[in-house]
């Protein structure tokens, strides 16, 4: 009887420890051996031009200040900034917030900004506008998203199979159909994806791409 009781008891001890153990143990497993990064890599578009500019701390940049970090370039209208060529509310809460609440992982993304005067060129005096993101955006923080004062057409020159980024015409804000758009740079310098950003949802796909990069390079790491 008391052999009945003690396998019994053994018994009982040993199922609790695979309901509390065993399901942890099973993912272990299949984090670390039975599972490989499968994703979407962003195409390789090739090499932007070399860049320079102004932040309105009047700190000088150029693009080897941007070496192995990631690069959302964007443009914002001193004439409209809102929601005429780019959605700044949607840029601050989809992207500029999960980059400042993600800093521990994703402090090597940064979201640059050339401020125009409406038409595509060079707006002085930068200040009003870094009032407005002060004003309006969560816990700004220009080291993340930086203002830039500079000509913004030198980072947005880009060709590809016989097409150019940088198109005239009435359809196009102010003329210039690169102040709708938001290039994504990687660390080397090399334009992964260019997407319009007046709208929710392709401001939220840039965000995935942001995504994609970051897991790209969690993979190239882990086979160092």
């Amino acid at each position: 009887m008391t052999s009945t009781k003690g396998k019994a008891g053994r018994m009982k001890k040993l199922i609790v420890t695979i309901l509390l153990f065993g399901p942890a143990s099973l993912l272990i497993f299949i984090s670390s051996r039975g599972c490989k990064h499968k994703f979407t890599e962003l195409d390789d578009m090739g090499a932007i031009p070399t860049y320079s500019f102004t932040g309105v701390d009047g700190k000088k940049y150029t693009d080897q200040d941007f070496k192995n970090k990631v690069v959302l370039f964007t443009t914002i209208q001193k004439t409209c900034p809102g929601n005429c060529a780019i959605s700044l509310w949607h840029l601050d809460q989809l992207i500029y917030q999960h980059l400042r609440k993600n800093q521990k992982k994703l402090s090597f993304v940064k979201l640059v900004s050339f401020v125009t005067d409406g038409k595509g060129n060079p707006a002085e005096n930068l200040s009003d506008i870094e009032y407005t993101l002060k004003d309006q955006v969560e816990q700004y923080d220009s080291s993340i998203w930086i203002l830039a004062h500079g000509d913004a057409k030198k980072v947005y020159n880009i060709s590809r199979n016989g097409e150019n980024l940088m198109q005239k015409g009435k359809k196009y804000y102010g003329g210039e159909s690169f102040q709708e758009l938001m290039l994504l740079v990687d660390k080397r310098n090399h334009l992964r994806m260019a997407l319009k950003g007046n709208s929710e949802g392709m401001i939220r796909k840039m965000k995935e791409h942001i995504a994609l990069l970051d897991k790209q390079y969690d993979k190239e790491a882990l086979k160092k």
